[in-house]
């Protein structure tokens, strides 16, 4: 089966949280346009607002998260897209997560695809979930 399942390696899952916390503390706004992340939360990330550049083409989105991927730098990345609305998959998710696929096949590195939104992650691949009630920076 593609994409993650549990339980997820401890880096894994702090990284997604990263993702998560980062997303409820820089995006204030209750509705907002979606952004594809490409790299590592917290650290090295390539930014795209999926929605003012949205191209029709598959290729185009393919070759787009290509070059979010070559300018993150990453190895060891993820690729996530933040959006406003519930869990529940939407035609946006299914778009870029065909281009990541076919972006990451092309590189032969594994691909880690969440959707994050304001209580959580979601991988649609496999469905596997973790939200949170309130979500908060940890205290150091």
């Amino acid at each position: 089966m593609e994409g993650l399942s549990a339980p997820l390696p401890a880096r894994t899952d702090a990284l997604l949280r990263c993702a998560v916390v980062d997303h409820v503390t820089r995006e204030r706004r209750r509705v907002f346009p979606p952004v594809l992340h490409v790299g590592t939360p917290g650290g090295g990330v390539a930014s795209l607002d999926a929605a003012s550049c949205e191209p029709a083409d598959h290729s185009l989105r393919t070759d787009l998260v290509a070059a979010l991927r070559a300018r993150a730098g990453a190895h060891d990345d993820l690729v996530w897209l933040t959006r406003c609305g519930g869990p529940d998959l939407q035609d946006v998710d299914v778009r870029w997560l065909a281009a990541a696929r076919a972006a990451y096949d092309e590189a032969g590195a594994a691909l880690t695809f969440v959707v994050v939104d304001r209580h959580g992650w979601r991988d649609p691949r496999s469905g596997l979930a973790r939200t949170w009630a309130r979500v908060r920076p940890r205290s150091r």
